[in-house]
């Protein structure tokens, strides 16, 4: 499994901790072509605070028990709960509020990157209430 396989392996598992938790518009994009220092980011959405709290500590909690005990680099954001960027090395998971994407500054980073398919349950059954 090369690397970005590895990283896009372990978004996979932090995406269905996020939906697990109701996060919305859960988007992972491969940036390994346009940030040299990460392969992949994965945004998620929450509706308050407490939740931004909730899919953060839920994607930490998986990431160690499914993902070969990944522990984040870095943290950051946990005091105000606006956002969470828990930084991975290899990827960067990032949950925030859905009041505060309009100002999230690195946007640009990822706009136009080619998204991760992350087969998530919800996504084929809407694919297929769509058929």
């Amino acid at each position: 499994m090369t690397a970005l396989e590895s990283s896009i392996a372990s978004v996979r598992i932090a995406a269905a901790a996020a939906d697990r938790m109701k996060a919305s518009d859960i988007v992972a994009y491969d940036v390994s072509d346009l940030v040299g220092i990460t392969d992949c980011m994965l945004v998620a959405l929450a509706t308050n605070e407490r939740q931004v709290l909730a899919v953060a500590e839920e994607i930490e909690k998986d990431l160690y028990t499914k993902g070969g005990k990944l522990k984040p680099q870095g943290r950051e954001g946990i005091q105000e709960a606006q956002w969470i960027l828990l930084d991975y090395g290899d990827f960067i998971i990032h949950v925030m509020h859905e009041e505060a994407r309009d100002f999230y500054r690195l946007e640009r980073l990822w706009r136009d990157c080619p998204r991760i398919d992350l087969e998530l349950p919800e996504a084929a059954d809407a694919a297929a209430d769509a058929d």
